[in-house]
């Protein structure tokens, strides 16, 4: 699984997740209980919704070969 998810979206995500948790342990509804599903997916940079709507918010950047200085080079 790659991720999916760029950097505003996880720190967006988890935002959302602490203040619906948050919300729960001050005696929300249930539902808010669902903000721990914003938190996995911030962590993990993987939102499941998102590879079934084949959304991303994470753009492919397009970088150099990383050169190792270790190696010998011809």
């Amino acid at each position: 699984m790659r991720c999916n998810a760029a950097l505003w979206d996880r720190i967006l995500r988890f935002i959302l997740g602490v203040g619906l948790l948050t919300y729960f342990i001050a005696g929300g509804p249930i539902w808010a209980i669902g903000g721990v599903y914003f938190i996995f997916t911030a962590a993990w940079g993987f939102c499941p919704l998102y590879a079934t709507l084949k959304i991303r918010t994470l753009r492919e950047e397009k970088r150099a070969p990383r050169i190792n200085p270790f190696e010998e080079q011809s």
